[in-house]
């Protein structure tokens, strides 16, 4: 019986869902809800938390989950059939968010949060995609990556203007509950976009056949879902969080 080499996706895989992918999503969906659940307990309940309110843990866990989630949706392009539909599939999500969150009021609304930068971002590719892959991509990669780190702390500061916000110069007046602008975030997805034309590049085939036999059912399940779990889960995890601990 002949079998395909290790590294290459054979017919019957092609083309299909990739099992790996929607795990890693999935894991990353969870470590986001066990995030804000935390997140919650510790400043719309009060509950003292140092491990996570003190020092960098706090800020690491929001990127590892932030920065996956940026370069998971970049790599995605090279599988989606239409950027556009996605890019306005985000950019409705983003929407929703807003005014759930502003009509809430529980916390900070949220104003270009991850959804949001999803959506531009996708835009920007979709829009963009016949020069994008005229650009190496080893290349582009390794600049994209660099400009990232360059450019994190610009929307760390406030800047004195106004109807920026959403490219990454906040004004001294803005405020959000999740904040993603264009500057930098979008680097790191069309890194991600880069990632994918390399790994294919080098394997010649939409995936390695490893990454379809990584099977996990559930964080692939959850993986599926993502965009409305992701929707779902914070009004969830607070009324769980209201049903233990009170108001």
């Amino acid at each position: 019986m002949s079998h395909a080499p290790e590294h290459q996706a054979t017919p019957e895989t092609a083309h299909r869902r990739i099992p790996f992918f929607d795990a890693l999503r999935g894991l990353t969906i969870c470590s986001m809800v066990a995030f804000h659940a935390s997140y919650d307990l510790a400043y719309l309940y009060g509950i003292s938390m140092p491990w996570f309110t003190v020092g960098p843990f706090q800020e690491i866990w929001r990127s590892s989950i932030s920065w996956t989630l940026l370069a998971l949706a970049g790599w995605m392009t090279i599988y989606s059939r239409d950027n556009f539909k996605r890019a306005g599939v985000y950019g409705l999500s983003a929407l929703t968010v807003y005014i759930a969150t502003t009509v809430a009021a529980v916390d900070t609304p949220v104003n270009f949060g991850i959804l949001f930068c999803m959506a531009a971002s996708t835009l920007i590719f979709a829009l963009a995609e016949p020069v994008l892959k005229r650009v190496p991509p080893l290349p582009a990669f390794i600049v994209l990556l660099a400009l990232f780190a360059l450019t994190w702390q610009v929307p760390h500061r406030a800047y004195e203007v106004w109807g920026l916000s959403w490219l990454g110069f906040p004004s001294p007046t803005f405020a959000s509950g999740d904040y993603y602008p264009l500057v930098p975030f979008t680097f790191m997805y069309l890194a991600g976009s880069y990632a994918a034309n390399l790994f294919k590049r080098h394997f010649g085939t939409e995936a390695p056949a490893w990454m379809y036999a990584c099977r996990v059912s559930p964080l692939e399940a959850i993986g599926r879902h993502s965009l409305l779990i992701y929707l779902a889960h914070q009004p969830l995890v607070l009324l769980a969080l209201n049903i233990v601990f009170g108001s």
